[in-house]
């Protein structure tokens, strides 16, 4: 969209904030970049010039914007999208694998060279890898150092920096702001708002999103299939445990007007981007609902079901092995029969943790964990074990890879090739866990049930044929489908 001027212009003008993520406004009498909805005088258009991403605008020389705050933006929605090279890479560093394991490591992930790599990136987003992974880790040290009492070298090396130097020299540069002076600011606000920040071990933060979105799907879904031990609800909160790079974390996701609080503790404080992307793609923060809700009001019989509860978000993952066992696990059982299946397994082959705040006691368990368990101590058919064990053997030893990277049309085809897996599963884990939005479910019985209601095709030939206008948003369609029904499921929890 950035090349679009006149349109980036009209956005500015208007400070639309559903632009914000989409592209960045730089402006070249301040050397400022700001979000499209950043509250100053709109410059000049012939002042203004546009970017994709905020390492580009940081690569070019402009600093970060200290009204709007761009680096806090809802992410571009294009990587969610999609399931070409730039899209996985985008969400590759997302999940650190640049900090981790360097351009080599990114590119080996994604099957291309470092230079095809290199150059896709910058011709989509203006910067490279490396570039996109410093931005990164700048936003993580200004959350460390707003957030938190961390010696300043230790926020350096959480964030990923190679020495104190270089994390200086950083945020001076993006921020325009020493250290020292963006947690001065933070301590002022936080009075101002008789704030807390920097509990012991404890990480508050806010997580924006685009306007609309309804919670009650999102998180009634999370609520309703929670694992117990691993998941719960409590207080106003979803919370789980998280199985991160470096080590582990516990997270609460607080619903509220504008922004989702996020309230983390994490066993190394290196996983804290990691973790925040996690949760943001688990909740589809950076989704577009303005478009996926005009595609879908096209359609007369979804147009009523939309304007009733717009804003709708598809229910995703933290981890997607985790999700697709889970999705065997609920093959044609009962969503409290699958929340059983699960927890027998936690509690057997689960990491133990601590949890001081709540009820969660284990990490789900590991594909290598669950590829040991004896097949005859699984109370299930033996079909479905012989579909679970195959399944966990293949994540173990890598021969099946569900993950960010993921290319959707070749795991689909990798997981229909496995035994017990149909057009539901495939299409679940789809949905779920790899994120594809146009994922379809015609042959849910709760999808079945409500195109029947509202006079739809029942039959998933003559459904799917029918949801062909819904492209490419049909997983969003399912959710609201799948609203017209009194399941848990659908509403946000008491």
């Amino acid at each position: 969209m950035y090349t679009d001027v006149e349109r980036c212009v009209r956005a500015v003008r208007s400070k639309d904030a559903r632009f914000d993520g989409w592209f960045f406004t730089a402006v070249l009498t301040t050397r400022i970049y700001c979000r499209p909805s950043c509250p100053v005088v709109p410059p000049k258009p012939e002042n203004m010039t546009f970017y994709p991403s905020a390492a580009a605008c940081q690569q070019a020389g402009f600093r970060a914007c200290k009204r709007c705050r761009p680096d806090t933006s809802p992410g571009s929605p294009e990587w969610d999208q999609r399931a070409d090279l730039v899209a996985r890479a985008m969400r590759l560093v997302g999940d650190g694998v640049v900090d981790r394991e360097g351009v080599p490591g990114l590119a080996r992930r994604l099957g291309y060279s470092t230079r095809q790599v290199e150059r896709q990136l910058l011709a989509e987003l203006g910067a490279g890898p490396l570039a996109l992974a410093r931005a990164q880790r700048a936003q993580t040290a200004r959350l460390l150092v707003e957030t938190t009492a961390l010696p300043m070298a230790e926020i350096a090396f959480a964030a990923g920096f190679a020495s104190v130097r270089t994390f200086n020299d950083t945020v001076r540069e993006v921020f325009a702001l020493s250290p020292s002076e963006l947690r001065d600011r933070a301590t002022r606000s936080a009075r101002q708002r008789s704030d807390s920040p920097g509990a012991s071990g404890v990480l508050s933060l806010r997580l924006p999103f685009r306007a609309p979105l309804n919670p009650d799907n999102l998180f009634g879904h999370l609520a309703a299939t929670a694992v117990p031990g691993v998941e719960e609800w409590r207080d106003g909160a979803y919370r789980r445990t998280l199985r991160l790079p470096y080590g582990h974390g516990i997270v609460g996701l607080t619903p509220e007007p504008d922004h989702i609080g996020c309230r983390l503790t994490l066993s190394d404080l290196r996983d804290l981007p990691v973790a925040i992307s996690r949760c943001r793609r688990m909740l589809d923060l950076d989704a577009d609902p303005v478009a996926v809700d005009e595609q879908l009001r096209t359609d007369p019989v979804l147009a009523p079901l939309v304007d009733k509860a717009p804003g709708r978000r598809v229910p995703r993952t933290v981890d997607e092995a985790e999700f697709a066992v889970r999705a065997v696990l609920g093959q044609q059982v009962s969503t409290a029969a699958a929340r059983t299946h699960a927890a027998r397994l936690v509690t057997a082959h689960g990491e133990p943790v601590d949890d001081p705040e709540g009820g969660l006691t284990h990490l789900f368990p590991s594909p290598e964990a669950l590829a040991a368990v004896d097949p005859e101590t699984l109370a299930m058919p033996r079909t479905r074990r012989t579909t679970f064990t195959t399944l966990v053997r293949q994540l173990a030893d890598g021969e099946l890879h569900l993950g960010v990277d993921s290319d959707w049309a070749e795991t689909r085809v990798r997981l229909l090739a496995l035994p017990g897996f149909g057009p539901w599963t495939v299409d679940v884990i789809a949905m779920r866990a790899l994120g594809d939005p146009d994922a379809f479910l015609p042959s849910d019985l709760g999808i079945r049930r409500a195109a029947k209601e509202l006079g739809l095709p029942s039959t998933p030939a003559a459904l799917t044929a029918r949801a062909a206008a819904w492209r490419p948003w049909r997983a969003y369609a399912v959710q609201y489908l799948w609203a017209t029904d009194s399941h848990p499921i659908n509403f946000l929890p008491v």
